[in-house]
């Protein structure tokens, strides 16, 4: 990821990847490989807001950017 106004894609997560990690069809976008990490760290420590903290951040972010990239996409 980088700084300001910047953000690189995470590698895209395959459909065996999304399959495995139980991801609902909603969630199945570039930002998948995050949610999976997310959701991995999430099971991990019991559901525990804290540590997971950067995790959620990173996915947000992603998820930021995707919201804006549709938003500029012509129709």
């Amino acid at each position: 990821t980088g700084g300001h106004g910047h953000f690189e894609a995470p590698k895209q997560a395959s459909q065996e990847e999304m399959v495995n990690a139980k991801l609902d069809i909603a969630y199945r976008d570039q930002c998948a490989s995050m949610l999976i990490t997310l959701n991995k760290c999430r099971r991990q420590t019991s559901y525990t807001p804290w540590n997971c903290s950067h995790d959620r951040h990173e996915y947000e972010k992603c998820q930021y950017f995707e919201y804006l990239k549709r938003l500029k996409s012509p129709k």
